[in-house]
C-alpha cells in the first residue's frame, strides 16, 4: 500500500466505498448503478432514460453504453444482449475447435478470449464488480480504435473459418 502513489491509492478507495466521495471519483460508478437500477425488469423506454439523458451519466456513449442500455431496456434487454454476445464467443471458440491449423486454431482462441474480456470487463466495470477501467463494449459503443481491432479479429477469424479445413504439409 505504502509503494503506491496518493491518487492511486485514492482510486483503490473509491472503488471499495464509491459512496464516500459521490461527487468526485466515486461519480461514475455511482451513476452507473443509479441508472441500472432504475431501469428494473423492462427498462424505461427507448430514449426515456433519466439518467443518460439528463447527463447525470457522464460517457454514455462510449463506456457506460451497457448502463444506457440496462436503463432504457432493463434487465431483459440487457440479458438479451449478453445472450448475443455469449453465442457470437460461443461461435468464435467453434471456429477454433474445428480449425485443423494449430496457428489458425490458437489465433481464433485469441481472438475469442479478447471478445470475452472486452465484455467481461466492460459489464464488470459498469456494474461495480472491477474498478472502471475504460474499456468499450465491443460492437456496440463509440469508440474507433476498439471497433477497428475488432473487425479486423473477425477478419481474421472468417479467413480461419474459411480455411479450417486445410492441414499444413510438413
Amino acid at each position: 500500500w505504502q509503494n503506491i502513489k496518493p491518487y492511486q491509492q485514492q482510486r483503490v478507495l473509491s472503488f471499495l466505498n464509491p459512496e464516500s466521495d459521490p461527487l468526485g471519483l466515486g461519480y461514475h460508478l455511482t451513476q452507473s448503478k443509479i441508472a441500472l437500477g432504475s431501469g428494473g425488469s423492462i427498462g424505461k423506454g427507448y430514449l426515456q432514460g433519466s439518467q443518460s439523458y439528463l447527463e447525470y451519466l457522464p460517457e454514455k456513449q462510449t463506456d457506460f453504453i451497457f448502463t444506457l442500455i440496462g436503463e432504457e431496456f432493463g434487465f431483459l434487454g440487457t440479458i438479451f444482449l449478453l445472450g448475443l454476445f455469449l453465442v457470437v464467443i460461443f461461435l468464435t471458440y467453434l471456429v477454433s475447435y474445428k480449425s485443423k491449423n494449430v496457428f489458425g486454431r490458437i489465433l481464433a482462441f485469441g481472438v475469442a478470449s479478447n471478445l470475452f474480456l472486452h465484455v467481461f470487463s466492460n459489464t464488470a466495470m459498469v456494474t461495480g464488480i472491477i474498478p472502471v477501467v475504460g474499456v468499450p463494449l465491443p460492437l456496440i459503443s463509440y469508440g474507433g480504435t476498439a471497433m477497428l481491432a475488432i473487425m479486423i479479429s473477425f477478419g481474421l477469424l472468417m479467413n480461419i473459418s474459411v480455411h479450417s479445413n486445410l492441414k499444413k504439409l510438413n
